[in-house]
């Protein structure tokens, strides 16, 4: 009792004891570019036996304005096999003096319902001390106990842009005689202090500076420093699991949370012998896929085992709906139907690419796809959309690695990476110049890989909706007459298609008789000034390539005047090109392409990057002359 009283009074001695709080003590290097300031922050980690840990945290956060505000709610997630206690909760002014006091019964109690959510075990506490002044500061502390072991959160000093940090702190005390295993990861914007004793383990970032976001930067997850844990032995739910090794872990998962949902029913069987299946594999695979879809949609369900079990297949059936783990499971039932082996693939969805790391099993990921081998290489299945093609994952989901459960174990295994020529952007154009300034326009657009992500939502709007969205696209041109034609989304292949007819004005510009235009019609070329010095590595999140082909055509009595050179751009970002063809006196044709790389890179490349892109707006601002021509009129040159 006396060991475990001072555990508990080295975690809230900041709360209990007084300290000076008072806005005006905190660093200014702190204060720049930071919207909040973690004061002092602990959390402590009782590591008790297989299935009992208890964490006690207290946190001391100071909002300095009002776009800080965001930090100021006290939320704490719980379920059932959670107990939370001990809340407390002080609201300080800008001297750091007490002028309110919450307890739990203050604090709201919410299902933790995202969107499309329908049934979820999970709930949440929210309390929203906010002040009308500014700054102010907000310190609170609870003790949560869980039978659960097998999530130990990563320990890292910062959650967000624009927030800095004084102390933050995690002690570890590990009683249960199970191995814990940590990964340390430091960047440039912090390194951990880790020091032990009988007590156990202390890991300490000091003086952490806020990040201010900076355009094209990788996501905070990417950049900041953690520290990570696994527990070699674990519980879920009061199923006992070992993480000392992905196989084993794998074993663990297919036996416990994906077996006991999983069954190929005779009304299954029976479904999927209706489909009348011939053909190839892949032939095979996708006609399912297909039926799959149309027959279900996605709703979020966090139930069953820790909120990691999918739905039972056979509910899904009948339901016809499910969250990510029910749909890929239920898809990998039907597939076991026909005899089709797949694997149910734990992914780490998002903007910055992110991999699990093969050396440190751990219980993670926030998405699951579906991965079907065949001897023409692996298929992947998207399986909460019903509109997403065949064999076709976004670019948040490529690039990457996944966790495929197996009967056997885990086996990691990398996500398809989209080429640049596979994420294609083309446009097909003829262009009529009119002497009033305006333009008739005839295009072909068509979308492939990632650029056919972006416009995947037009599958799924009514004519109007889709009119406007495409408008709202090209809203750099003055349009006062649009219409589309033969729209096309394949869900076989990663591809949408349209025809446009249009009407702009004010394209050109008339000086005297003559008139200029820019080459680029359906580009808005512009890229954010370089401003000062870069302090973050930048992204370019996925590779893709825009290829125009461009027509124009010009009025009755003008020709084209002397054309500009071609030009040819290149560097390690990507490569651009745009070349002229005169087809007549009257006919240019124009060839454009961009080409991105993927890829994140040093902060000291991004003017590298910047002189790239204005060098690519400013040959995509190159204007065409064409004049009267008064003497050949309505003669070939």
């Amino acid at each position: 009792m006396k060991e475990k009283l001072l555990f508990i009074s080295l975690a809230l001695s900041s709360f209990y004891y007084a300290q000076d709080y008072s806005a005006n003590k905190i660093p200014d290097a702190l204060k720049k570019n930071a919207n909040a300031v973690i004061r002092e922050r602990n959390s402590d980690y009782n590591i008790k036996s297989v299935d009992e840990i208890e964490i006690l945290t207290s946190s001391t956060i100071t909002i300095l304005n009002k776009s800080g505000d965001s930090f100021a709610p006290v939320v704490i997630p719980y379920d059932k096999r959670m107990k939370v206690d001990d809340i407390k909760v002080n609201l300080l002014d800008v001297n750091g003096k007490v002028v309110k006091k919450y307890t739990k019964k203050d604090f709201s109690d919410f299902s933790h319902t995202p969107s499309f959510g329908l049934y979820v075990d999970d709930r949440v506490l929210v309390l929203n001390p906010t002040s009308v002044s500014h700054p102010y500061t907000i310190q609170y502390s609870y003790k949560i106990t869980s039978r659960n072991t097998v999530f130990i959160g990563d320990f890292s000093p910062l959650s967000a842009y624009n927030i800095s940090a004084e102390v933050v702190r995690r002690r570890v005390k590990n009683t249960s005689g199970i191995k814990l295993n940590t990964k340390i990861t430091n960047s440039e914007f912090g390194k951990v202090n880790v020091s032990s004793g009988i007590e156990g383990t202390e890991y300490t970032y000091l003086t952490i500076p806020a990040i201010d976001h900076e355009n094209y930067a990788p996501t905070i997850e990417y950049l900041e420093p953690k520290v990570e844990f696994s527990l070699e032995k674990f519980s879920l739910e009061g199923k006992q699991g070992d993480l000392q090794n992905w196989d084993n872990f794998g074993k663990w998962y297919y036996e416990n949370l994906l077996e006991p949902v999983t069954q190929v029913t005779p009304e299954i069987k029976k479904e999927v012998q209706s489909l009348g299946l011939t053909g190839s594999t892949e032939e095979k695979v996708r006609k399912i896929y297909h039926y799959m879809q149309d027959k279900t949609r996605y709703v979020f369900v966090a139930m069953g085992i820790g909120g990691w079990q999918p739905m039972n297949t056979e509910e899904v059936r009948i339901k016809g709906y499910g969250d990510c783990k029910a749909l890929t499971n239920y898809m990998r039932t039907l597939l076991a139907a026909a005899d089709i082996p797949s694997y149910y693939a734990i992914i780490k969805s998002g903007f910055s690419s992110e991999t699990f790391d093969k050396d440190f099993p751990k219980m993670a990921g926030n998405h699951v796809v579906l991965m079907v081998p065949t001897d023409n290489g692996n298929i992947w299945l998207e399986n909460t959309s019903q509109q997403i093609a065949f064999n076709h994952l976004s670019f948040s989901t490529t690039n990457r690695n996944v966790l495929a459960v197996k009967e056997t174990g885990i086996e990691l295994i990398n996500t398809p990476v989209y080429d640049a020529e596979k994420s294609r952007e083309s446009i097909k154009a003829h262009i009529k110049i009119k002497t009033d300034n305006s333009i008739e326009v005839n295009a072909d657009f068509h979308y492939t890989g990632g650029q056919y992500d972006f416009h995947m939502p037009l599958l799924q709007m009514n004519t109007k909706d889709r009119h406007n969205s495409i408008i709202n696209n090209i809203n750099y041109m003055k349009i006062n007459d649009l219409k589309i034609d033969n729209f096309t989304g394949s869900r076989s292949h990663p591809e949408i298609s349209y025809q446009v007819s249009l009407k702009a004005q004010d394209y050109s510009k008339k000086i005297g008789e003559d008139i200029f235009f820019r080459i680029m019609p359906f580009y808005e070329s512009s890229f954010p000034a370089a401003g000062e010095e870069r302090k973050l590595p930048f992204e370019t999140p996925f590779a893709y390539q825009d290829n125009y082909e461009i027509e124009f055509e010009t009025p009755e009595g003008y020709v084209f005047s002397e054309l500009p050179a071609p030009a040819k751009i290149t560097s390690e970002f990507g490569e651009y090109s745009v070349q002229y063809q005169l087809l007549n006196n009257k006919k240019l044709k124009v060839k454009r392409i961009l080409t991105i790389k993927k890829g994140i890179y040093r902060k000291e490349k991004f003017n590298s990057y910047y002189d790239f892109r204005r060098s690519v707006t400013n040959a995509d601002n190159t204007k065409l002359l064409i004049t009267k021509n008064n003497i050949h009129e309505n003669q070939n040159l």
